[in-house]
């Protein structure tokens, strides 16, 4: 059973009563064509009516969606299941936040990384809720490392509410990890490609966040601090999280107006999570034509560009 935000009531509503309305036509052999193409037709004007007017708040819940396609859901679709998972970073374990490996996009191979969310609470607690601890960054940079060894193209979806905080995490070095891979990602020989799919937040982002395309999909958001925290920290209170998230400028439309980020993947127009096959094609093609456009530098120009355009992050006149 599909589920519903607060503010996408009345598509719930109008798409009940078109299946009441199969189920009447069905059953009493009437034909209801005309009354179902109406509603079908009043649907996607309040589709669209809601989707083209979200507030930043409402962004923030939708990249939260549960039904919203996670890393591993994209890499399998754009791969077509030809994808090998490579673990471990050779020192602690193998964080399950966070996935990696080699895959097949039409002949081409390239190196996908993300952090993966658990699509149910005890994928969730497996997945340490998409929080990634250091030897997840650690794993993340051994594999951008044999990507570049074998001169493979990179791909990094972000999807995370921050990197663990926890003691222990802080304890094997959280906050070098994140660094590191910051430093290592800038000087990267290979193009790279990272895209926001769902929450963009803090370092936890950041640490696989460095490429020479950084793209967010229309439906997520991207910044420093989540709205209830920064409500928490401003206000004491989780009660200003609306107003916090639109002062934070977080959305991909603000990122993009800002020079954050590059592009923007357009979603569906009834959001990623209600058409998972339109937004893994959207997400392939761009991979597609960005991959060859960068491949037409040579490395130091691509890693030049990238410096270039980090440096002038934040630089106010």
């Amino acid at each position: 059973m599909a589920i519903y935000l607060d503010f996408e009531e009345p598509l719930k509503a109008l798409e009940e009563q078109i299946e009441q309305t199969k189920e009447i036509g069905a059953s009493t052999e009437v034909d209801m064509s005309d009354k179902i193409k109406e509603l079908e037709d009043k649907l996607k004007e309040k589709t669209k009516e809601i989707f083209e007017n979200l507030t930043p708040w409402q962004r923030v819940q939708l990249s939260r969606h549960p039904e919203r396609p996670y890393t591993l859901a994209y890499i399998d679709a754009i791969t077509g299941g030809q994808f090998q998972e490579l673990h471990g970073d050779r020192s602690v374990k193998d964080d399950k936040a966070m996935v990696g490996g080699f895959g097949l996009v039409d002949g081409q191979t390239f190196m996908f990384i993300g952090q993966q969310k658990g699509i149910n609470t005890k994928m969730r607690q497996y997945r340490n809720f998409g929080m990634p601890n250091p030897e997840g960054y650690r794993k993340a940079l051994r594999l951008m490392k044999m990507a570049e060894k074998f001169n493979k193209p990179i791909i990094t979806f972000i999807d995370t509410p921050g990197a663990f905080p926890g003691l222990e995490a802080e304890e094997r070095g959280q906050g070098e990890a994140i660094a590191r891979n910051i430093y290592e990602m800038m000087r990267l020989k290979v193009p790279v490609i990272c895209i926001i799919i769902g929450e963009g937040a803090s370092g936890g982002a950041l640490g696989i966040g460095v490429g020479d395309k950084v793209v967010m999909l229309e439906n997520t958001w991207y910044s420093v601090i989540s709205p209830e925290s920064c409500s928490s920290i401003l206000w004491r209170s989780w009660d200003y999280k609306e107003k916090a998230a639109d002062a934070l400028k977080l959305t991909s439309e603000d990122m993009k107006k800002n020079g954050l980020v590059d592009d923007v993947i357009k979603e569906p127009s009834n959001g990623a999570h209600r058409d998972h096959q339109t937004i893994f094609n959207s997400v392939k093609k761009y991979i597609k034509k960005a991959t060859k456009e960068l491949q037409e530098l040579t490395p130091d120009e691509r890693i030049n560009n990238r410096i270039e355009k980090f440096n002038k992050m934040g630089v106010w006149k």
